[in-house]
């Protein structure tokens, strides 16, 4: 009887594996085949990397049981990932930081129960292939390669799909592979933000400007360097020593050895600055703000802020009004003496991507990629982005595919 169960079994399993509802679609978009698996199993759950909680190294969990992303909008993307770069801020989202800011932005009602964020797929660096468009996407179409910053309270890169905004990404670079891409649209998305939203920069009147970036070796400051140079700014960095040959090779025209003494000094007797971009913090606002050229609209942009920190310790409302308290009165303390004090905010978009596309494709801007690791080795290469020191950025291959 078990025998017979058997072979009624395994007919019944041929049939199903010969039907369309589990085949390969072969729906068409012009003269493209669309490669997307129907079965149930496939489009509801995917392979990729979690957490279930906050903390350390610890916390990541491999599943092949992962949501799969849906379209909730009409014009957003389902992208197949190639390649996730990783970013400092993916450690400190793994650990917590900005948890209720992003948890607020998830759920603005504050419909769902604390903890329903998770689990949470980090990676905010994404290349990859249009695998279906929304009803109301018009620019892109099913295969076209992209790549994106992955806003920090989406679900990230370190899985096999994402859905994204189709004003959040861009038609990748052809002369960059997918590995190569991911190590650029997060840095990228922050300096665009920090200096042409918040600063006022552009290609039309950035030539000859004085530029300081305090923390020049990082990512932010390395793609800094290079399209400030593009645009024809003078740019000074500070940098420990052995890093000063790699950002002159980018194209800073003056550096600054923060490991030789009081970095304040030597910068003071330099000509005064039209921007400084700050990706250090700390103890820099008290002198960085007397190098800028006062009553020229000169501006200091800092990238450290503790907007998500006081959310985090102190609530969303409390938190918001401290947050405003707080630069209303920098902004005003700076204001009489002839200077502009900002702070700078990551903001993922497209529209700028495709700007930086035309440059990388023109060898203005060149990726930086330090190490490359397989998917199954995301807890080491999120181990030694933590580390830092890194001259380069840490990128996660996915799936093989297109030109890697």
């Amino acid at each position: 009887m078990s025998s017979v169960r058997y072979v009624v079994c395994s007919r019944l399993l041929l049939h199903l594996s010969k039907s369309p509802c589990l085949q390969t679609a072969a729906s068409r978009y012009g003269n493209k085949t669309r490669l997307i698996s129907t079965s149930s199993r496939h489009m509801t759950i995917m392979p990729a990397w979690v957490i279930d909680k906050y903390g350390s190294n610890d916390v990541l969990r491999f599943t092949r049981n992962a949501s799969f992303p849906i379209i909730n909008y009409p014009n957003e993307v389902i992208v197949k990932v190639f390649a996730a770069g990783l970013n400092p801020i993916d450690v400190k989202m793994r650990g917590g930081y900005g948890a209720a800011t992003l948890s607020m932005k998830r759920d603005p009602l504050n419909m769902t129960k604390s903890g329903s964020e998770f689990p949470v797929i980090l990676g905010r660096d994404v290349s990859g292939v249009i695998m279906e468009c929304g009803l109301d996407v018009k620019y892109f179409r099913e295969r076209d390669e992209v790549w994106a910053a992955i806003p920090p309270w989406k679900q990230g890169s370190l899985a096999e799909f994402v859905v994204l905004s189709a004003n959040e990404i861009s038609h990748k670079p052809k002369s960059l592979s997918h590995t190569e891409a991911a190590a650029i649209p997060y840095v990228a998305a922050t300096a665009w933000s920090a200096l042409v939203n918040t600063g006022g920069l552009n290609k039309d009147n950035c030539a000859n400007k004085r530029i300081l970036i305090l923390g020049g070796s990082g990512g932010v400051g390395t793609f800094a360097i290079q399209m400030l140079k593009a645009w024809g700014a003078h740019v000074t960095v500070t940098c420990s020593l052995n890093a000063e040959r790699f950002v002159r090779e980018l194209g800073a025209d003056h550096v600054v050895d923060y490991t030789a003494g009081p970095v304040e000094e030597p910068l003071s007797a330099l000509e005064k600055f039209d921007l400084i971009l700050d990706n250090i913090g700390g103890d820099t606002e008290r002198w960085a703000l007397n190098l800028l050229k006062p009553w020229c609209g000169a501006k200091y942009v800092t990238l450290v802020t503790p907007f998500l920190q006081n959310t985090d310790r102190l609530g969303i409302a409390d938190g918001m009004m401290q947050t405003a308290a707080t630069v209303a009165t920098k902004v005003l303390k700076h204001l009489v003496k002839g200077v502009h004090y900002r702070w700078g905010f990551v903001a993922p978009s497209g529209p700028a991507l495709d700007e930086i596309r035309d440059m990388v494709d023109a060898g203005q801007i060149r990726a930086v990629v330090e190490e490359t690791f397989s998917f199954s080795q995301v807890p080491q290469a999120l181990d030694k982005v933590e580390k830092g020191h890194a001259r380069g950025k840490t990128v996660v291959q996915i799936s093989k595919g297109g030109d890697d």
